[in-house]
């Protein structure tokens, strides 16, 4: 029972003969003190977390004694005990897998070493009911105890060492780790049980638990009897049964022992691939967002067997990286059982497998999309920011995957597919428009969308940071090119559309005359100034030239320090604005180079950029209204 449900690992040092008392980080100290009251009405769900870890604890001694069976070699049959002292009021599971040292037990059960740990923190709020979906997504494993018990205690001794080690806790803040000579290989965890936790003594209430929630472990789970023990599962690989003989409840049980879950499989995937290369799938999307599915280093959770033995919950290479919410098994007949993760990552096999997978899983999400699109809207906005990391990553699938992809856009406040946007683009368009940034209503917004506004033509709204990489990747869909409405260029006039030039004024004599005056005025400041096409309310905007990065790109490559240099912009003039048109009878050109500073501000301010200097934006705006205020008096 190495992980606990943390993922933590541990240097392995020599261990210290004295008992110590060390804290638990405060990540742990939290989680303690909200555990219980949030899964109190699931509170069972302690036994299914502690079998769920004796059993990995299992598959990864099975596994390493392929190449070293000298580890399982005193004790080659793999079981988990359920033991229960009524007397003192003790409840103990145990197993004879991989064991725990001193560091690991330290790391393990002491300290929360999982990437994002501290955001998911700082989002619980001390309700239960909101905390449950946060907790359920975080995984609560071996913590889960301290809901049943006011003192856990941990014996272990990891296979191959001959020292064992003790580990309590009260679940208060603190923990003890001593020496335990007598501790046997594996990991046995006894709990003692709170006033009112008595059923969890009854033999027929822990064969009810196991049955609801472990019978698909593949390990056999025995209640011991004094000489004699029951076995409570049926210890069979649950992806290894025909699926006309398994059961929607014991498919959702399997995917909270896979994934360590608490939340309702949104899609099940169970088949069996054959023919040169053969392997069974037993796969699951969530219905709820993992809590570290954006964690930079991208593993999946898919658990690797061959023939039935457990190889890897971290196989590179099994899994592209944007499908890595989802859990479950995949079990090779073909792959070496010794094979190592170096050699995972180049093997052939498995990238066919990953082929295989990947195709099957999307072609099943593309299903889920027909048949319920209101279910898929809402899985999409829980997993369609990485579905897209695969627009950018996988030429392969990408078709397949810009047929997935849902949008916001101008047009409505729901989610559109690019086949729905085609089929509502405007007599004369040619392209798929977008723009960039951080929120749907601000871009709603934008000065760079109101001639397309104006015009009725429907721009994608795109506000997840991958938009920048997989647009530009992709180019074009089915023969219209993606175009960015914030880049310069945008010819509107071969569109038909709500309005027309001539439905709008004329410019006012004296305009291109303006215009070099703002070029004058600005140079070094702006890379050009030009009359604006698109701007139909607006005074100014800023757009980037056709060859330089795009505004928000900028913008996020600054924020993530991966960029120093600003590129410079081109600010786009709307000749039909009134303020515009004024400026045009404007002699004096000190007063107009200061119109320009204080519009290019304004643009800058718009697109979400500081103002360079703040103090001349002040003293600018203060001349104008001074002067606005002559003119009305």
């Amino acid at each position: 029972m190495t992980d606990a449900s943390t993922g933590a690992t541990a240097d392995q040092t020599s261990p210290k003969p004295e008992a110590e008392s060390l804290p638990f980080q405060a990540e742990v100290s939290r989680l303690l003190e909200i555990v219980a009251k949030s899964l109190y009405s699931q509170k069972e769900v302690f036994l299914r977390e502690l079998i769920s870890n004796a059993s990995d604890a299992c598959d990864k001694l099975r596994y390493a004694a392929l190449t070293r069976p000298e580890l399982a070699a005193d004790d080659t049959q793999f079981r988990i005990r359920l033991s229960v002292d009524r007397e003192a009021r003790t409840l103990t599971v145990a197993d004879n897998g991989i064991g725990m040292d001193r560091e690991d037990l330290v790391a393990n059960l002491g300290t929360i070493a999982r990437s994002g740990t501290l955001g998911f923190m700082n989002d619980l709020s001390g309700d239960s009911k909101k905390d449950m979906s946060l907790i359920g997504q975080f995984g609560v494993g071996f913590y889960s105890a301290f809901m049943v018990a006011d003192q856990v205690t941990v014996e272990s001794r990891k296979a191959g060492d001959e020292a064992g080690w003790r580990w309590s806790s009260d679940g208060k803040g603190a923990f003890t780790v001593e020496p335990e000579p007598g501790a046997a290989r594996g990991t046995a965890v006894t709990l003692h049980l709170n006033e009112g936790e008595e059923e969890f003594l009854e033999e027929e209430r822990l064969r009810h638990i196991v049955k609801t929630y472990s019978d698909h472990i593949a390990i056999p789970v025995l209640l011991e009897k004094g000489e004699e023990s029951e076995r409570l599962n049926r210890a069979a690989a649950l992806w290894t049964r025909p699926k006309a003989e398994i059961t929607a409840d014991e498919y959702k049980e399997f995917y909270h022992h896979v994934g360590h879950a608490f939340d309702d499989p949104w899609l099940t995937l169970h088949y069996r691939a054959e023919g040169v290369l053969e392997y069974t799938n037993l796969l699951f999307v969530p219905s709820t967002p993992p809590f570290d599915l954006y964690n930079p280093d991208r593993q999946h959770h898919v658990k690797l067997y061959v023939r039935r033995v457990f190889v890897s919950d971290e196989a590179e290479g099994l899994l592209p990286p944007y499908l890595r919410f989802l859990r479950g098994v995949i079990d090779s007949e073909d792959l070496p059982l010794n094979v190592s993760r170096e050699m995972l990552q180049s093997n052939p096999l498995v990238a066919k497998i990953r082929q295989g997978v990947t195709k099957r899983v999307l072609a099943e999400i593309g299903k889920k999309a027909k048949e319920d699109a209101e279910g898929y809207e809402t899985f999409w906005t829980s997993f369609g920011p990485v579905l897209k990391e695969g627009l950018y990553e996988d030429r392969d699938q990408r078709d397949t995957l810009l047929e997935l992809a849902r949008f916001r856009t101008t047009e409505g406040d729901g989610w559109t597919s690019l086949e729905e946007y085609a089929s509502r683009m405007k007599p004369g368009q040619d392209a798929i428009f977008f723009i960039t940034g951080d929120d749907p209503d601000a871009l709603r917004k934008s000065p760079q969308i109101e001639g397309f506004r104006a015009k009725g033509v429907e721009v994608l709204l795109l506000t997840d940071p991958v938009d920048e990489f997989w647009a530009p990747a992709v180019g074009e869909v089915n023969g219209h090119k993606l175009k960015s409405v914030t880049r310069a260029g945008a010819d509107l006039s071969k569109i038909e559309g709500k309005v027309d030039k001539e439905d709008a004024p004329p410019p006012a004599e004296g305009m291109d005359a303006l215009i070099a005056a703002f070029r004058k005025a600005l140079e070094g400041e702006v890379k050009d100034v030009r009359a604006s096409e698109r701007l139909t309310d607006s005074p100014v905007c800023l757009v980037a030239d056709d060859n330089d990065m795009d505004l928000h790109l900028e913008r996020l490559l600054k924020q993530h320090k991966q960029l120093n240099a600003s590129s410079k912009r081109i600010l786009e003039v709307n000749p039909t604005h009134p303020l515009v048109r004024g400026l045009t009878g404007v002699e004096d050109e000190a007063q107009v180079a200061e119109m320009a500073f204080l519009l290019l501000d304004q643009a800058r301010i718009v697109e979400g950029d500081p103002v360079p200097d703040p103090a001349a934006f002040s003293r600018r705006l203060a001349n104008a209204l001074q002067r606005g205020l002559s003119l009305a008096a």
